[in-house]
């Protein structure tokens, strides 16, 4: 009886793992299908995440328009886009110059935008602007700035582009957010305010578009790492404080971000959180035990404040 369990469990170990394999290739090809001949804008698309997304879309024969602040950029990652496509599946993608940040050119590039294929099935919002500081020492200018690049911009854009989709009856909005749409973290007051702005909207426009057959995504990682950089060792003693925050500074790649912005797409997920175990927790902390999230969070500013003293 042993020997035979010890012959069995391997093959069913194998066994699940490619029932798995098959499901997550199976899936992988239906939503590379889904989004075929599909008008697809992407916000800063040269980003790290934002080529990623340009990547997946334009392999899986999606017709693009790539927005970006530069146009050297833009030019170059067109350049890579189809010096790797099949030509007889893909569409060259059109490059239209956009800073999310300029709200009074906004309105004018988006029918440029609307122009370049006559509709937009997906608008992909991924364009961000960061900033970390102790909230007093932001200045209230740094304050619109960031707001304008991170809340007015995107939704002045989406205000552009959703008639259209109204009218059609048909369309997706995507958000790339960020936990900081969720909970707040210590000096990012600046940043984290523009991600609870933009998550509030999003949320609100959901059930508004609903029948209209226009949907309405959020994608939330904890934060989206560089491709090369790894979060240092540092000291993580045992603190709840630094051991939360270490959980959160592994972040998710972009590849994984764009590759989770396809299936989003193409199976028109309303929400997806992308973390582990830790921050997601957290989130369960906040809304149920906030006492308690408040405390941990305000020890940990104690102990950064201790550190720099010291």
């Amino acid at each position: 009886m042993g020997f035979l369990t010890f012959l069995i469990l391997p093959l069913l170990i194998l066994g699940i793992s490619g029932i798995i394999y098959i499901y997550r290739e199976v899936v992988r090809l239906m939503s590379r299908s889904a989004v075929k001949n599909k008008v697809v804008v992407i916000t800063d698309a040269v980003s790290g995440l934002g080529k990623e997304c340009s990547r997946v879309f334009h392999s899986a024969g999606a017709r693009l328009v790539l927005c970006g602040k530069t146009w050297e950029k833009l030019e170059a990652l067109h350049d890579a886009l189809i010096s790797v496509a099949d030509p007889s599946v893909t569409f060259t993608p059109k490059l239209v110059l956009l800073d999310i940040s300029d709200i009074n050119n906004i309105e004018a590039i988006g029918k440029e935008i609307q122009d370049c294929y006559g509709c937009v099935d997906v608008l992909i919002n991924n364009a961000s602007m960061k900033i970390k500081g102790p909230a007093h020492s932001v200045t209230l200018e740094m304050d619109k700035k960031i707001m304008d690049a991170n809340y007015f911009g995107p939704i002045t854009l989406i205000k552009t582009i959703l008639p259209h989709m109204i009218s059609r009856r048909t369309g997706q909005l995507v958000l790339v957010n960020n936990i900081q749409g969720k909970l707040g973290v210590p000096f990012r007051a600046a940043y984290g305010a523009t991600k609870h702005a933009i998550q509030g909207f999003f949320d609100c426009l959901r059930a508004e578009v609903e029948e209209f057959d226009v949907f309405v995504s959020t994608v939330s990682p904890t934060f989206i790492r560089s491709y090369h950089v790894q979060p240092e060792p540092g000291n993580w003693e045992a603190s709840i404080w630094k051991f939360f925050f270490r959980k959160l500074a592994y972040g998710v790649h972009p590849v994984e971000v764009a590759e989770e912005v396809l299936r989003t797409v193409s199976r028109r997920k309303q929400e997806v959180f992308m973390a582990n175990p830790v921050p997601k927790a957290a989130l369960y902390v906040r809304a149920f035990l906030p006492e308690l999230f408040f405390a941990v969070v305000a020890t940990g500013v104690k102990e950064k404040h201790f550190v720099e003293e010291e």
